[in-house]
């Protein structure tokens, strides 16, 4: 009862937060006729249509209809994604803001999460297991190249290309990340740039971060990739990667890609709501964020 007490508190200081900042906030189908096609990320069909696994397709067609600043807490769902940080329906945080970055965006993450942590009583350090996480202080700032460097016996060149990436990412850096002070992993490269824009004086790189409070990975956000035709090219290749694989496909988002000629510069980040309360509660279980788990229902 204590943790879904909190997470009621985090939920409304989010809202707050937001609408201090005037931002509107908006509701977007669950349902959708078609997805963003991704390699790794399964969704669940339900008579032709599908569950979303995000709602940024809604809400980048919202601004490219004229919003500004727009936010939503919504229940996304992922097939056969289960585990002590996994489950197949989440609670997502999502925002946009025209004419911003993704160094806008870890500033404003940065002050949202330390707004929480004030309404949560946890204020300038955060207790996690038997870590204190300063939040006082600036996040840390560090590139994906970097963290090679610093966490792996491996570059990041190297590891893209013998395909270990993630591989490192998930055994070798990400438990580092974030111990003693929240992390903004940045600049992934550019095959894991998922829908960011590249880097305009280095396009091996992508506009991406991560945020990371003790190992665990909360936020992915990114300054938008705003153009169609680039876009429809990285749809083809994962939809490419999926059939390979023996997946099924859903069709191609005309209607968003179509919208996307009129979205002007946008950043954008999914913050997992479930994972923000395991670090606020001290949990190590996300079972304990919420109140059913698949299993009992």
């Amino acid at each position: 009862m204590k943790h879904l007490k909190k997470r009621a508190v985090i939920i409304n200081a989010i809202r707050t937060f937001f609408q201090n900042d005037n931002f509107l906030e908006v509701e977007t189908p669950l349902r959708l006729p078609s997805i963003i096609p991704e390699a790794h990320i399964d969704s669940i069909d339900t008579e032709g249509w599908f569950l979303q696994a995000s709602p940024e397709l809604c809400m980048k067609r919202l601004v490219s209809m004229g919003y500004d600043k727009i936010f939503q807490i919504c229940k996304c769902f992922r097939r056969n994604e289960r585990g002590e940080k996994h489950l197949p329906e989440l609670t997502m945080l999502e925002w946009y803001v025209k004419n911003e970055n993704y160094h806008d965006l870890m500033e404003r993450c940065q002050h949202l999460i330390r707004y929480v942590a004030r309404k949560t009583q946890s204020n300038g350090a955060l207790l996690y297991q038997d870590k204190s996480i300063d939040l006082n202080h600036d996040f840390t700032r560090l590139s994906v190249e970097d963290s090679f460097l610093k966490y792996s016996d491996t570059t990041l060149e190297k590891a893209c290309a013998r395909g270990i990436f993630d591989e490192i990412m998930g055994f070798e850096i990400e438990p580092n990340l974030g111990i003693d002070r929240p992390v903004f992993l940045y600049d992934y490269p550019a095959s894991s740039g998922s829908l960011a824009k590249l880097k305009p004086d280095n396009i091996k790189f992508a506009e991406r971060f991560e945020l990371y409070i003790a190992g665990i990975e909360l936020a992915n956000g990114f300054s938008e990739l705003t153009d169609p035709k680039e876009l429809r090219v990285r749809f083809e290749s994962e939809l490419a990667q999926r059939k390979a694989a023996g997946k099924s496909n859903a069709s191609m988002p005309e209607k968003f890609l179509a919208a996307l000629s009129k979205m002007p510069e946008t950043a954008g980040i999914a913050l997992g709501l479930d994972r923000l309360v395991m670090v606020f509660c001290n949990l190590t279980l996300i079972d304990q964020a919420v109140s059913f788990t698949p299993e009992e229902l």
